[in-house]
C-alpha cells in the first residue's frame, strides 16, 4: 500500500468559478490525492480552509456521490436544512442526485482541514440554489443555459 506524502504534492487555490463566485473560495488550499496515489475512479482531497473561506459555493451533483471527513479545526456546513458545526472526526456524506446544497464555511479564528472523497461521473452535472448558476462537462452556465464566459488560467 503506497503512503502518500501530502507535503510532496503541490497545493493550489485555483478555482474555474466566474467572477465574482471566485471570490469567496480564494482562502481554500487544495492537493488532489488521487491522482497522486494513482486512482482513477474517485477523487479525493486534502483540502484546508483559512478563516473566512468557503468550500465552494454551496452545490450539489446529479452524477456524484460525495463524502468529507474533518480532520482538524472546525468549520460551519451550511445546506437545505440550516447550519451545523463540523468538528475534527465528523463526516459528511452527500449521494448523488439528492437536491441538497451545500458547502463549508471556516468561520473561525484557525485554519480547518477536511478530505473530500467523490465517486461516479466527474464529468457530471448540478447547480448552485443560490446563484444563478449550474454546472456539467462543459463547464459553468446560467440557470437559462447560457455559458459564463471563460475565465483566466488560475
Amino acid at each position: 500500500m503506497p503512503r502518500l506524502d501530502i507535503d510532496a504534492i503541490p497545493p493550489s487555490n485555483r478555482t474555474g468559478y466566474p467572477q465574482p463566485f471566485d471570490a469567496a473560495v480564494e482562502g481554500r488550499w487544495w492537493r488532489r490525492l488521487a491522482p497522486a496515489g494513482g486512482l482513477t475512479q474517485m477523487g479525493a482531497s486534502h483540502v484546508v480552509l483559512k478563516p473566512g473561506a468557503w468550500s465552494s459555493q454551496r452545490h450539489w451533483h446529479r452524477d456524484e456521490d460525495e463524502l468529507l471527513v474533518m480532520i482538524s479545526g472546525e468549520a460551519v456546513l451550511v445546506e437545505d436544512g440550516g447550519r451545523t458545526v463540523i468538528r475534527a472526526g465528523d463526516v459528511c456524506a452527500w449521494p448523488k442526485g439528492a437536491e441538497n446544497g451545500h458547502h463549508l464555511i471556516n468561520e473561525s479564528e484557525a485554519d480547518c482541514v477536511f478530505v473530500a472523497i467523490s465517486a461516479g461521473d466527474a464529468n457530471g452535472s448540478g447547480s448552485y440554489p443560490d446563484i444563478d448558476m449550474t454546472f456539467d462537462a462543459r463547464g459553468y452556465h446560467h440557470k437559462d443555459g447560457r455559458p459564463y464566459p471563460a475565465q483566466r488560467p488560475g
